[in-house]
């Protein structure tokens, strides 16, 4: 007899993150009731005596952030979540606590993420940023060999944080002959070694050493406003600093002044705080400064990787194999 199993999240997410493949997949080993299981129904008021006996849940993005009492509730027998989407910091912790096992597709979602920082350092050290031809500008830029732009051989690159992600980043520029150093506190130097890096002490002699740097640390509350003045002070007067990461580890306003007192820095942010920038802020206004929407991690077809990801370690988990992506209480204090 198949074991249940639902959807949580609206019907647009799922879909975006569960293929037909990968449900076809599921439905082999599952029975799955037959409507998705969203905040708003969930919290209804009424009761659903049909979720008692489920014992798995499959979500992404917009799972229902239950606390322990609703989960005793409304899904005694659950067992796992499987969770096709990053971190899951805002929903993970009362379903631990109820012994509920979590995966999550960070490893996934990270691909993409470590694919986006990859072309951005690359263009980075080719002086792009500060070279590149912006529609209504009257001026074309310039490129002479005395330029101040090194390229990508033998350059050193700064990776800020050595997770899942900057990890990732690490093993891609190994391909162009970069030189990789790496400030994280949890990061030993033998690690940093293995990885290919060199590990420095402070953030500020990261900044001070290297042109590029790249911003990966976990967000939580010893990483928010960490990278500052101190930093930024010691950026070369053409480095550039790119962040993928969390936009609150960032003091902006010591951004925007290291941007403004050396006009040839710039900055690559995919994620800012707030996010969007508030109206008036001078992130929207200053030429060395790049924005896109928190774009770095899985977007169209990409996202169909979680769903992958997700079968996968349903597949393990249930058949006694070891599984890649469990999330633990303490994997929470220094994941994103």
């Amino acid at each position: 007899m198949k074991e249940k199993a639902i959807f949580m999240g609206n019907e647009r997410a799922i879909s975006d993150a569960y293929g037909d493949d990968v449900k076809a997949k599921l439905n082999e080993t599952l029975d799955f009731l037959p409507c998705f299981y969203t905040e708003d129904l969930l919290r209804d008021g009424r009761p659903h005596p049909e979720l008692a006996d489920v014992r798995y849940a499959f979500s992404t993005w917009g799972i229902a952030p239950l606390t322990e009492e609703e989960l005793a509730a409304l899904l005694p027998d659950l067992k796992a979540v499987f969770y096709a989407a990053g971190s899951v910091q805002a929903f993970a912790r009362p379903f631990l606590k109820r012994g509920v096992t979590i995966f999550s597709a960070w490893g996934a979602n990270g691909v993409p993420v470590a694919e986006f920082t990859e072309a951005e350092i690359i263009l980075a050290n080719k002086g792009f940023f500060q070279t590149v031809h912006r529609g209504g500008a009257p001026d074309w830029p310039e490129h002479d060999r005395a330029k101040p732009h090194p390229g990508n051989f033998n350059t050193c690159v700064g990776i800020i944080g050595a997770g899942m992600i900057g990890s990732m980043v690490i093993e891609r520029l190994k391909s162009h002959r970069l030189r990789v150093k790496v400030f994280d506190p949890f990061l030993s130097g033998e690690r940093a070694a293995a990885l290919g890096a060199e590990k420095t002490e402070s953030l500020p002699e990261l900044f001070a050493q290297c042109r590029v740097i790249s911003n990966h640390l976990a967000n939580n509350p010893q990483t928010v406003n960490m990278i500052d003045k101190r930093c930024f002070d010691n950026m070369e007067a053409n480095g550039v600093f790119i962040n993928t990461g969390r936009g609150q580890q960032v003091v902006e306003a010591d951004l925007i002044a290291a941007l403004k007192e050396k006009p040839g820095r710039a900055a690559v942010l995919d994620v800012t705080w707030p996010e969007p920038p508030a109206p008036g802020s001078e992130l929207y206004t200053l030429p060395n400064v790049f924005l896109t929407p928190h774009a770095a991690g899985s977007i169209g077809n990409e996202i169909r990787r979680m769903g992958e990801y997700m079968c996968a370690e349903y597949e393990a988990f249930v058949s006694g194999k070891p599984t890649r992506y469990t999330v633990t209480e303490k994997m929470l204090e220094t994941m994103a």
